[in-house]
């Protein structure tokens, strides 16, 4: 069967690999996103998926836009049986989802129809969800509405953060996605519509999202911090001498006690102790603006604070 994959996030890795090695399909080419700036130097890189790639000797194409008229003349000339598209970053136009014979299909980190949209996996954590997972669907042109081939789906652990949340839904969507196929183009699964009842949206997550609110249940407070890690990380503020100071926090868990939101209650060698809206939060690893990241005892050694003092 001849295949042409579309991915670029480190999420798409493991579903090319696995097609990659798998005797029973052919990658025409690999479609990524172009390569762009990055560092200090603003040298251009390329995306995951273009190196993993360039090591398996796939061809690469990277169109600016997948929807001009020369890129899509250029997959019609490929002919594939399949498009499959993983982590992308652009939504494709009807023109290149009729064009493969069984249509363009789709691995999507959580069990549609809940958590439609750019963050599953955070949106899940967030909401303090105990299960998500994967499905394969075949592509429309709605967003993430299009027919389920299949499903399965994985425990989120308490330990759980998106990185390791992330990591575990790539392998399990791949390990699907070649068992999936297969039996698709065979015939010997049907599509099945998504329920119109229970559709959720998870929307792009931004910087400033991370912005703790002491107001919340440390609960909620906790589901964030492990939400935005590793990117964009939760933070707060520290009263400083002229402005306040970005202070990150790295690790956290639940007290069950009680303080006004935003107040530090105890500091001590186990970590630094403020109220939420309901219980507290004992911060044990934390980052000062420009500074690097410590553990709570060796803040506390350059940055005391005292009971009843303010954050935020």
């Amino acid at each position: 069967m001849t295949i042409v994959f579309m991915g670029t996030a480190e999420l798409s890795c493991a579903s090319l690999r696995s097609l990659a090695r798998d005797i029973r399909f052919q990658i025409a080419a690999v479609v990524t996103q172009p390569d762009k700036p990055r560092g200090r130097d603003l040298k251009l890189q390329p995306s995951p998926v273009k190196a993993l790639a360039q090591k398996l000797n796939l061809p690469v194409l990277q169109p600016v836009k997948a929807r001009v008229e020369g890129f899509i003349s250029e997959l019609r000339g490929l002919k594939p049986d399949l498009i499959v598209v993983v982590a992308y970053g652009q939504i494709l136009p009807q023109a290149i989802l009729d064009l493969p014979k069984y249509g363009c299909v789709n691995v999507h980190t959580s069990l549609l129809p809940k958590y439609r949209g750019a963050s599953p996996i955070q949106s899940a954590i967030l909401d303090g969800g105990t299960e998500t997972g994967v499905t394969i669907m075949k592509m429309d042109a709605g967003l993430d509405t299009g027919p389920i081939l299949s499903q399965r789906s994985t425990p989120i652990l308490r330990e759980d953060n998106s990185q390791t949340l992330h990591d575990r839904l790539a392998e399990l969507g791949a390990e699907l996605l070649v068992e999936t196929i297969p039996d698709y183009v065979a015939g010997k699964i049907t599509p099945q519509s998504q329920a119109a009842s229970g559709a959720t949206y998870a929307a792009k997550i931004k910087k400033e999202d991370g912005k703790i609110d002491w107001s919340e249940p440390a609960e909620k407070i906790l589901n964030r911090l492990r939400a935005f890690t590793p990117w964009p990380r939760v933070f707060t503020f520290l009263k400083g001498k002229t402005k306040p100071l970005l202070l990150k926090i790295w690790r956290a868990d639940i007290i069950h006690c009680s303080g006004n939101a935003g107040e530090v209650i105890q500091t001590d060698i186990n970590g630094i102790v403020v109220g939420c809206g309901k219980d507290a939060l004992r911060i044990v690893e934390l980052q000062l603006e420009g500074g690097r990241r410590m553990n709570a005892q060796e803040f506390l050694a350059g940055h005391p604070l005292k009971a009843g003092e303010r954050i935020g």
